[in-house]
């Protein structure tokens, strides 16, 4: 892992890709939807055959931070006709609305079967030093903000509370007979992120969302890392 950021230093960046910050996580021992690089359309319907449709595709470029933005996010193909059109289409729209980007190919994952969507994070606070995160993801932290923070680093009674005292922890406990998530999933997620982040002084922000819990796991679907300058 060490060497990893250390490459990516070298090259004078300071964010990781997709494929780079997943296998950091990885080697967190986090649970992560694995992802491959596909230089080429033939490549991508290879790779998809090999891991089962559907199957998401996302452009792979350093240069490219929001992939939506760039038309870079392709989901739920269903089969090589519907990989080749979205290679193609994401491709092109990348290159016309960031013609100066590096463009290594687009990174292919199969898709995660949805869960309750949480979002798990950190940043360095200029007063406090790290901080983790924690929230349900999608509308509850875009508009209502309803995340808990606790200072690096957490033990499981931290984790524990943190879970509690969101607002939409019901939901998180099953509601209306909607499937519960698995808290001790969700605990063990919070504690070895915040074991990378105490051991890892050069990661300045990290964003798993969104991650999806189920009544008997939890996996992150997405990661984003940030390195000091």
């Amino acid at each position: 892992m060490i060497s990893t950021l250390k490459d990516v230093k070298k090259q004078g960046r300071t964010v990781l890709t997709e494929i780079e910050a997943k296998q950091v996580i990885k080697n967190a021992g986090i649970k992560i939807v694995a992802t491959s690089t596909a230089k080429s359309q033939k490549e991508a319907v290879e790779i998809s055959n090999d891991i089962g449709f559907p199957v998401v595709l996302k452009i792979a470029s350093p240069d490219i931070t929001h992939k939506t933005d760039a038309g870079g996010v392709k989901v739920g193909l269903k089969s090589a006709a519907d990989v080749k059109k979205a290679y193609a289409e994401i491709m092109a729209s990348a290159r016309k609305k960031f013609p100066k980007a590096k463009i290594e190919g687009v990174a292919v994952q199969k898709m995660a079967r949805q869960g309750i969507e949480i979002i798990v994070g950190m940043f360095k606070d200029p007063q406090f030093g790290p901080v983790i995160m924690f929230g349900l993801g999608g509308i509850f932290v875009e508009v209502l903000k309803d995340v808990s923070f606790r200072l690096v680093p957490i033990v499981k009674r931290d984790a524990e509370e943190m879970i509690k005292e969101i607002k939409g922890y019901a939901l998180l406990k099953g509601y209306r007979g909607q499937e519960p998530a698995h808290i001790p999933s969700l605990v063990d997620i919070l504690l070895k992120l915040s074991t990378l982040v105490d051991k890892t002084p050069e990661i300045r922000e990290i964003d798993l969302n969104p991650v999806f819990a189920y009544k008997d796991s939890a996996i992150a679907v997405d990661a984003r890392i940030v390195l000091e300058a």
